[in-house]
């Protein structure tokens, strides 16, 4: 067995995370659709040879598709096993949720890297493709009741095999699109991003030699072990309890309960979700694999040292019985799956919280608010717009939360207004922070946003909504008061309207002219308000975070003011 140095291994360790992040970067260069080349929905990784384990990830990739991409590479190293034919220059391609994905939209490509005739390792890539058929365009169906009403479904298969492309898999995916042209692109990009990444493993290996780059992935795994084994043992044990809701499935108005009881003993962790509510008939329901993937992003926004790879969930057992809405099979749909994998983050930070108050954060906003635009252009050319919107992040013990900021999930971003504006026939007429959005506190509660959508093309827009947080404000904490509900709106004839299931709409149609209005929540308050201290409050008002009458922003109908810059 070989020695490897301090200096190799941080060498190596960089090396292979600029393979990730080079592989992002190549994917939002190239990609079409804005939600990969602005908005980053999309990341690439390394995973082992044999059980499809986390060996890398990149610094700019989704957190949650990384934990959700192991099995998903798990899934093509099984089917491998069944079927056999596996050989150099084959790439699987698949959207399937209960087999690694999580929902429809998200595309994975799965390739083995070869050396010396065996596999070293996987390569994997992901991106949220814009529409991909379904009862309703972009495949966020609020009412969907099963997968099949949410777009197509692609188990594993060989999309290239031994170099060439299979091209009757690429006309099943572009006869069960809406926008062909976008998706297409969109796959060139990954295709392409697995390219460079499969030349960039081969140059590591060349330069260092299979040996040596393996047993520095093993170090790598074992040391986010030892640090998460620590962070655990640091915790009192016991077992803290903590349970949050969501508004709805979209089909009835029943809330459901996402509960967690974590249990810390010696250096291991328990997180036993069971006293969940069972799957639900709407899109809010998730698989197993999403559920975990969710965990683990939650546990490294907890414990920031512990390296990103599978290592670090070794201390942890998971209990996510299938007779919860967290941990369904097909046909269920999951096309709201973002929904619920929030409300799952956010009590793990409440549960860990009780077991360590210093941890203790005030709730981030907790909603996507995938709301999505569509229509036929003038010239008869179809078009879809998707978008995720931003909130306020929780106050914590060290300030106030963060304005307009992504959810736990993620670190992507929203596409300009210009880059919308320019691909699609609508109009922003105000993108602003919501004063009054965050929740009241020592430390306040960061602000959520309004956006008003006009629509500008003389066929008008249907328009569809897939959001939480309508019902149930996200929490604060040590004291702290709860923020905003969320808030949705559009114009009709008779007046401004809101969905009867609060957060959730599909098959809604305004005319050119219209407009609809989403008004996020802010994030929850940390501390006693009455400690927040005048000075601090004064800059709130002076700022407009804080509106001393405490009244609305003003009239919708009557709204063109821009606002305060987000």
């Amino acid at each position: 067995m070989i020695a490897i140095d301090p200096v190799t291994l941080a060498v190596l360790k960089g090396r292979l995370e600029q393979i990730a992040d080079e592989m992002d970067a190549t994917l939002y260069r190239s990609a079409f659709n804005p939600i990969i080349a602005e908005a980053r929905d999309a990341c690439h990784g390394l995973y082992h040879a044999q059980t499809g384990a986390t060996l890398v990830q990149g610094s700019k990739g989704l957190p949650i598709f990384v934990g959700a991409m192991s099995f998903a590479v798990k899934a093509v190293i099984d089917k491998v096993a069944r079927d056999g034919g596996l050989e150099e220059g084959d790439t699987f391609l698949f959207n399937d949720p209960y087999e690694g994905g999580t929902h429809l939209n998200d595309f994975r490509l799965v390739r083995p890297i070869w050396r010396k005739g065996r596999v070293f390792a996987w390569l994997a890539s992901v991106g949220h493709w814009l529409d991909i058929g379904g009862n309703v365009p972009g495949g966020f169906n609020a009412s969907a009741t099963e997968s099949f009403q949410e777009g197509v479904r692609i188990p594993p298969v060989k999309l290239i095999a031994k170099g060439r492309m299979n091209t009757d898999i690429l006309a099943i995916l572009a006869a069960n699109t809406r926008v062909p042209q976008s998706n297409y692109g969109d796959l060139n990009g990954q295709i392409n991003a697995l390219d460079l990444g499969e030349r960039r493993v081969h140059a590591l290996l060349d330069d260092y030699g299979e040996e040596t780059v393996t047993m520095a992935l093993d170090i790598f795994g074992k040391r986010a072990e030892a640090l998460m084994r620590e962070n655990i043992g640091a915790l009192p044990d016991g077992t803290y309890s903590f349970e949050d809701y969501l508004d709805n499935d979209g089909v009835s108005e029943g809330r459901l309960t996402i509960a967690l009881d974590l249990t810390i003993e010696d250096d291991r962790m328990r997180l036993d979700f069971s006293r969940s509510s069972p799957p639900c008939a709407g899109p809010l329901n998730i698989a197993r694999s999403t559920a975990v993937a969710c965990c683990y992003v939650a546990l490294k926004h907890i414990f920031t040292d512990v390296p990103a790879n599978s290592g670090c969930l070794v201390p942890i057992d998971f209990v996510i019985p299938d007779t919860t809405l967290l941990g369904v099979s097909a046909p269920k749909p999951v096309g709201g799956y973002t929904e619920t994998i929030l409300r799952m983050i956010g009590v793990v930070f409440g549960a860990i919280a009780k077991a360590d108050p210093k941890r203790a954060t005030a709730a981030f906003f907790g909603t996507i608010n995938a709301l999505s635009l569509a229509g036929y252009r003038s010239n008869g050319t179809r078009w879809v717009m998707s978008m995720f919107f931003g909130g306020g992040l929780g106050g914590n013990p060290q300030g106030d939360g963060l304005n307009h900021g992504n959810n736990a999930i993620s670190t992507a971003t929203m596409p300009p207004l210009e880059i919308l504006e320019a691909a699609y026939p609508v109009m922003f007429t105000q993108w602003a922070l919501r004063p009054d959005s965050g929740g009241p506190g020592r430390h306040r509660g960061g602000l959520g946003a309004v956006y008003e959508i006009e629509a500008l093309d003389e066929n008008g827009a249907e328009v569809f909504l897939l959001g939480e947080r309508g019902r149930f404000a996200p929490f604060g904490v040590a004291g702290g008061a709860e923020a905003a509900l969320n808030r949705f709106l559009w114009v009709t004839d008779e007046g401004e309207v809101t969905a009867p299931l609060v957060s959730k709409i599909t098959g809604v149609r305004i005319r050119k002219g219209q407009k609809v209005r989403l008004e996020t929540p802010g994030g929850g308050g940390w501390g006693d308000p009455a400690k927040r201290g005048k000075a601090r409050i004064e800059r709130d008002i002076r700022e407009g975070y804080v509106e001393t009458n405490g009244a609305p922003e003003g009239k919708f109908l009557a709204s063109s003011k821009r606002g305060k810059a987000a």
